[in-house]
């Protein structure tokens, strides 16, 4: 296994949406090799025509020496280090074809942030189930608040970088590491993957309550009553609790929930304004990984008895045709308890 990698690491990012689009970018223009797949034919015969992922990262021009293909097997020849950004609905698919391909013992780091609909599973453990044991202790998990656009555009961002071997975690530091973007370390693997999944159900919830204009307070009061609920199954699961008031929990769950480029917060805002699922789902072709996500969470709650009412609440307002005043008015009546209860 190995412990730090080349100062220059060929790199192949897997999952052309905007976050990985926006992190290939990245790293490319820090002079590193770097080629990106993409499922999408369109997307890889755009970019290579216009440089420019119009479908995903519109208005945003990638640099010339950024490859993009469609070939897993060319995406990751000779690389020293893997950057999995594809949706986690499409995940073990396309980790199942990869386990063949991958050199033995490179860093894996995942930068999906979602929930495996059906397994309940988080990502690090969809890679255990699917690639080779070998690459296991290399897995680490990136997280945090930061819009694909504003890393862009340099605008200041800040995210957390967990793994188990520190000696990896700090190679991998510097390779992500500008001046406009800072990564920290950390060893909650579990923690840094709920925070960054778990904030995209409350995002949707906070989206309702804005669509609904119940105003300030109501926000206010749903993130907080939505942070209790994360580090509520986060410790059921194993995660540190402190992990959830650091920038893959509180910090992206603060930008989720109240900034205007989130896809779950637009999805519950116009939810709230009476649209349906099935009509915003058709006009978007970007993941809002929070609908998928309220499913594996609300039955990650139901296998370890925790209560989640925000979770439950979207569920039933996503899949069980609940009207999201309805929803509202059920959380805010429920009986009286202690606020560290819940």
């Amino acid at each position: 296994m190995p412990t730090s990698i080349p100062k220059e690491p060929r790199i192949a990012v897997i999952g052309a949406g905007a976050w990985g689009t926006s992190l290939a970018r990245h790293l490319a223009n820090k002079g590193l090799p770097v080629r990106l797949w993409a499922y999408e034919r369109e997307v890889v015969e755009g970019i290579r025509a216009t440089h420019e992922n119009t479908s995903f990262l519109s208005g945003v021009k990638l640099p010339s020496s950024l490859h993009v293909t469609e070939s897993l097997q060319e995406a990751v020849q000779g690389i020293d280090l893997l950057l999995f950004a594809v949706p986690s609905h499409a995940a073990r698919s396309v980790l199942q074809q990869l386990g063949s391909l991958l050199p033995h013992s490179i860093p894996i780091v995942s930068a999906t942030k979602g929930i495996e609909e059906h397994t309940f599973k988080l990502m690090s453990q969809v890679i255990h189930d699917t690639l080779p044991p070998d690459l296991h202790p290399t897995v680490c998990v990136l997280s945090g608040p930061s819009f694909a656009i504003e890393v862009c555009h340099d605008q200041p961002t800040a995210i957390v970088l967990a793994g188990q071997e520190p000696a990896i975690v700090r190679s991998l530091q510097h390779v992500f590491m500008t001046p406009c973007f800072r990564v920290y370390a950390g060893t909650d693997v579990i923690g840094v993957q709920l925070g960054g999944a778990l904030k995209n159900v409350v995002a949707l919830a906070a989206g309702v309550v804005d669509g609904l204009n119940l105003g300030h307070n109501a926000r206010a009061a749903l993130i907080t009553r939505g942070l209790a609920e994360m580090i509520r199954l986060g410790v059921a699961l194993g995660a540190d609790p402190k992990t959830f008031y650091g920038l893959s929990g509180v910090g992206d769950l603060v930008l989720t929930c109240t900034g205007p480029l989130s896809r779950n917060h637009t999805v519950g805002v116009r939810l709230g304004r009476g649209e349906t699922l099935s009509g915003i789902l058709k006009e978007t072709q970007a993941v809002a990984e929070g609908v998928r996500t309220s499913v594996a969470a609300a039955g990650l709650a139901r296998r370890h008895k925790i209560e989640m009412p925000i979770v439950q609440a979207v569920c039933d307002v996503l899949f069980e045709g609940k009207s999201p005043r309805g929803a509202v008015s059920e959380l805010m009546e429920r009986a009286a308890k202690e606020e560290v209860e819940g």
